[in-house]
C-alpha cells in the first residue's frame, strides 16, 4: 500500500473544505455539470491535464476528480499569508512560471509515487478564453517519467468568474469535462512527447468547444 502523502490531519482539512466550500459552490452557486466522471481511475498514478481560465480551477478540479489532486501553483502564491497555507492544504506545490522547473517536476513524480493524481494545466498560465493554444510539454514528460496515464479535462465557464470590482466571485454556470485516459508514453523522445501534448491539447479543445 502506497504511503499517504500528507499527515491524516491535513487529509481530513482537506476533505472538510471540500465537501463544507468548493463542492457545495460548484454545484449550488456555479450550478456545476460534471460529465465523465466515470472516466476517472479510483486509484493508482495518474496525470490529470486541463485548460485554465480561473484562479479557482484547481480546486474545482480536483473537486470533480473524487480523489485529491495535487497541482503546480505559481509561486507568488505562496508568498501571500493565508493563502499560501490554503492552497499548501489543497495539495498545491509551487513551479516558476519562465523556467523548467525541477523541484516542481520532482514535486509532482512524488505525489505520484504516494497514490496522488497530479495536475497539471496544459498551457501552464491561463488563456482569457479557457481554450489551450500554446501547450506546454511539462504534462507528458512528466507522464512518461512515472509511466502514468494521462486524464484531459475541460473547464467551461470558469473565465468569466472574475468579478471585478467586487470580493465575490461572479455565479456563472460552469461545465466540467472528463475525457477517456490517454495511455502514459513510452520514453521521453521530445517528438513523443510533443505528438502526445498536441493529442491532448486537441482532446480538451474539443471537449470545451461542446459548451455547456
Amino acid at each position: 500500500m502506497s504511503k499517504s502523502r500528507e499527515p491524516v490531519e491535513s487529509l481530513i482539512l482537506y476533505h472538510l473544505f471540500k465537501w463544507s466550500v468548493v463542492s457545495p459552490m460548484l454545484h449550488v452557486y456555479f450550478r456545476g455539470r460534471i460529465y465523465g466522471a466515470e472516466n476517472v481511475p479510483a486509484s493508482g498514478p495518474l496525470v490529470v491535464v486541463s485548460n485554465h481560465a480561473s484562479d479557482f480551477d484547481p480546486p474545482i478540479l480536483s473537486n470533480c476528480m473524487r480523489r485529491p489532486v495535487a497541482f503546480m501553483a505559481k509561486e507568488e502564491l505562496f508568498k501571500v499569508p493565508i493563502l499560501k497555507q490554503a492552497i499548501s492544504l489543497y495539495g498545491a506545490y509551487p513551479v516558476k512560471r519562465e523556467s523548467a522547473d525541477r523541484s516542481a517536476i520532482r514535486s509532482a513524480l512524488n505525489s505520484l509515487e504516494n497514490g496522488w493524481a497530479t495536475g497539471v494545466f496544459l498551457q501552464g498560465t491561463r488563456t482569457p478564453d479557457g481554450r489551450i493554444t500554446d501547450p506546454k510539454l511539462g504534462a507528458a514528460l512528466i507522464a512518461a517519467k512515472a509511466k502514468a496515464p494521462l486524464l484531459p479535462v475541460s473547464l467551461w465557464g470558469t473565465h468569466a468568474i472574475a468579478n471585478k470590482g467586487s470580493l465575490l466571485p461572479k455565479p456563472v454556470p460552469l461545465t466540467v469535462r472528463i475525457g477517456n485516459l490517454i495511455e502514459a508514453p513510452v520514453s521521453s523522445d521530445r517528438a513523443e512527447l510533443e505528438a502526445l501534448t498536441q493529442k491532448c491539447a486537441r482532446e480538451i479543445n474539443s471537449m470545451h468547444d461542446l459548451g455547456r
